[in-house]
């Protein structure tokens, strides 16, 4: 990340839930602050768990646990600081794991006083995230995401949950941070294929729900790429606005403004089954999904053409695939079936009708599926 940005201001995204609202704070070089601002928003702090990536375990959580030991609770007691470091990728989001989790939470003495903090990317935050709202029926939580997907997705919204030996975020909980603190300088060490695979999920903001924030995409595509820093704190706060605005209306899934942010996914996830988990990273499959569900938008005459052509331009200059030759239409489908958002056995899509805005379509023909599929291989 470029040098001199610790000038620059933090910037600041409140998600609107009531007496459970909580702020995203997106910043650059400031790690070492955020025991200051986790004990400006909680207090009475005097007990953390870090759960952290092994891959982010040095120096980013490190720098995280040393600042929390300095500091002092309320009654002038130093911060009891636990740590736990868990294995990269989603082999770590299962039963097993979690088991290990709760297990060291009551070995450390944890109660509801406790916070759980998770640092990492959305492995961690969702299996953190389940640890805390499960274990004593619920302790806070504060999410520390170190990927570009998480900061902009996982790490927003209070999903958490674990995988099944066959299904992906099966068993969860809504259960929402008290913080989300970003510090985009994590990013220069996040390899180059991660971080690229992390934009998808930002260009989804644009698509569903801000189409100027789509048209800044366009401007700005080759400063993303390069990880300018005023450009990604935007474009993070942006899309954490976004996704902000959708939680606030629909928290928990119950009147289907939520579903929007699942755009391309439902063919991602058929994408990753089949194609086996690790083949391709999440937001290279989200990049696939969307152009399957763009195209399966025009075959069914609700959006324009130029839509899809705009998307896959933008998916392209920032470094991310529009095409996956290994499609499986076979195998797709009946994973398709079991997706949340299927409804009586009928195929249901998010579908966008103009960049800004997008639809939940109903009881889609299989054939319009298969067509869809088969104009990305």
């Amino acid at each position: 990340m470029s040098s001199g940005s610790q000038r620059n201001p933090t910037l600041s995204v409140e998600v609107p839930l009531g007496d459970r609202s909580y702020p995203i704070k997106i910043g650059t070089q400031q790690i070492d602050s955020f025991s200051q601002t986790i004990l400006a928003t909680l207090p009475d702090l005097s007990h953390a768990l870090v759960i952290a990536d092994a891959a982010v375990e040095n120096p980013w959580a490190k720098q995280l646990t040393d600042s929390l030991t300095a500091c002092q609770t309320q009654a002038g007691k130093p911060v009891r600081v636990s740590t736990l470091t868990v294995g990269s990728g989603e082999p770590s989001k299962s039963v097993s794991q979690l088991s290990e989790i709760w297990q060291w939470m009551l070995d450390c003495s944890t109660d509801r006083s406790s916070v759980l903090i998770a640092v990492g990317g959305g492995v961690i935050g969702d299996l953190a995230g389940f640890a805390a709202a499960t274990f004593t029926r619920g302790i806070r939580f504060i999410q520390v995401p170190t990927t570009l997907l998480a900061m902009v997705d996982s790490s927003v919204g209070g999903k958490t949950g674990i995988n099944l030996p066959t299904s992906k975020n099966m068993v969860g909980a809504f259960w929402q941070p008290s913080l989300v603190l970003i510090d985009t300088d994590v990013l220069s060490t996040l390899p180059e294929r991660a971080y690229i695979s992390g934009l998808a999920e930002v260009i989804k903001y644009g698509v569903i729900d801000d189409a100027d924030f789509f048209d800044w995409l366009e401007a700005n595509a080759t400063k993303l790429v390069a990880r300018e820093d005023e450009a990604v704190r935007r474009a993070i706060a942006e899309s954490c606005r976004s996704k902000s605005r959708v939680v606030g209306e629909d928290e928990r899934e119950t009147s289907g403004r939520r579903a929007i942010l699942n755009y391309g996914h439902t063919f991602a996830h058929a994408i990753e089954a089949t194609a086996g988990y690790g083949k391709l990273l999440h937001g290279e499959a989200v990049a696939i999904g969307m152009q399957m569900a763009a195209n399966l938008a025009v075959d069914l005459g609700m959006c324009d053409a130029s839509l899809l052509s705009r998307q896959n331009d933008l998916l392209l200059a920032c470094g991310l695939p529009t095409t996956f030759a290994e499609a499986d239409v076979d195998a797709m489908l009946p994973v398709m079936q079991r997706d949340k958002k299927v409804s009586h056995g009928k195929l249901r899509f998010i579908l966008p009708e103009r960049i800004g805005r997008v639809g939940l379509v109903g009881d889609i023909a299989p054939d319009a599926v298969v067509r869809a599929i088969e104009s990305c291989r």
